[in-house]
């Protein structure tokens, strides 16, 4: 049975620009690193909260028609005033809160290699909350 979302998996142009955006300006926490034989880093997992990580290794994102049928990564957040200011404070480009056709709070921003990331709050009146639990 599928209990959750375990990882996002991410193409990106340099691991170290992504670690910084992922771990210095959204705040979320270095897991592990992937290396290869002669010890050179080839990847590397971030926690995304709960057991939930971003999984990103080094290569030349898709670009245009070329691209994946990927759309966005989505991150449930638990103060969305808090988090957007923090963001904006660390320099991070984040579109204002608005309510989703889900009824649920929502705002945008881009990482390093331009793949969209969701900000997500539920409300009371979130289409997902029968399903939360």
């Amino acid at each position: 049975m599928i209990t959750g979302l375990a990882h996002v998996c991410f193409t990106v142009a340099n691991l170290e620009a992504s670690e910084r955006f992922y771990c210095g300006q959204l705040g979320l926490k270095h897991a592990f690193d992937f290396r290869a034989a002669d010890g050179r880093r080839t990847g590397l997992y971030v926690t995304a909260g709960r057991r939930t990580f971003i999984e990103m290794f080094e290569g030349q994102p898709a670009q245009g028609s070329a691209a994946p049928s990927f759309r966005h990564i989505c991150l449930e957040v638990d103060d969305f005033d808090g988090t957007v200011a923090a963001l904006r404070a660390r320099g991070v480009a984040v579109t204002d809160v608005k309510l989703g056709l889900d009824n649920s709070h929502q705002a945008w921003l881009t990482d390093p290699d331009g793949n969209r990331i969701e900000l997500h709050g539920y409300t009371p009146q979130s289409w997902q909350a029968p399903f939360l639990g």
